[in-house]
């Protein structure tokens, strides 16, 4: 036979893990809102993860060209899972001069029977190359609407600023086009174009 006191203390236990539980969740649940605005600042003081920065090509002058050197730039494309498109760049890369304004096409297509909202994210390799690589005019500034079948060709510029350091050859741009509807004006912050949990290649 069971004693109650010994009952009622394991209920009263058992309420208080439950609580406990309860608690947590929703400690997880705030804390996963609050990691999107944190990882943003994190990305912009150390360049983590690749983020871009936006330039005015007005602001952007011929005496800032460094003509000493050549810097590759590649590019790739990634769609993300339920973005039933097609996605690559144009050219997988080109030289350019530090301080010059450069333009690059990717090619995004719908192979889906019904019109549907992208929205891309950008992101440089390697990542200290992040904060001298400038975007004056960009597809992923905006949604982008592909009708049913549609090929869209979604131009890119840019400047690859003049004190990069000059142990940087190369850089990479990646973008990662995610469906905006799926989301619901809320994309997936910060994940990578290259990350492989998330993305498809579609070079």
């Amino acid at each position: 036979m069971i004693d109650e006191p010994t009952v009622r203390g394991d209920s009263r236990a058992n309420r208080r893990l439950i609580a406990r539980l309860v608690l947590l969740v929703f400690a997880m649940f705030g804390f996963g809102f609050a990691l999107v605005p944190l990882y943003d600042v994190f990305c912009e003081i150390t360049g983590l993860n690749g983020k871009t920065g936006i330039a005015d090509a007005r602001s952007i002058r011929a005496a800032d060209v460094d003509t000493s050197r050549m810097v590759t730039v590649e590019f790739t494309g990634n769609t993300a899972n339920g973005l039933p498109w097609e996605f690559r760049p144009q050219v997988s890369s080109m030289q350019v001069r530090p301080g010059e304004v450069a333009a690059a096409v990717y090619i995004a297509r719908n192979t889906a029977g019904r019109p549907i909202v992208g929205r891309a994210i950008p992101s440089v390799t390697p990542g200290k190359a992040a904060a001298h690589f400038k975007k004056t005019e960009c597809f992923c500034f905006t949604e982008q609407t592909l009708q049913a079948g549609e090929t869209k060709a979604m131009p890119v510029r840019f400047v690859v600023e003049h004190d990069l350091p000059r142990d940087i050859r190369t850089v990479t741009l990646s973008y990662a086009f995610f469906n905006a509807e799926a989301y619901a004006g809320t994309p997936p912050a910060g994940r990578s174009a290259t990350g492989p949990d998330t993305a498809k290649n579609t070079n």
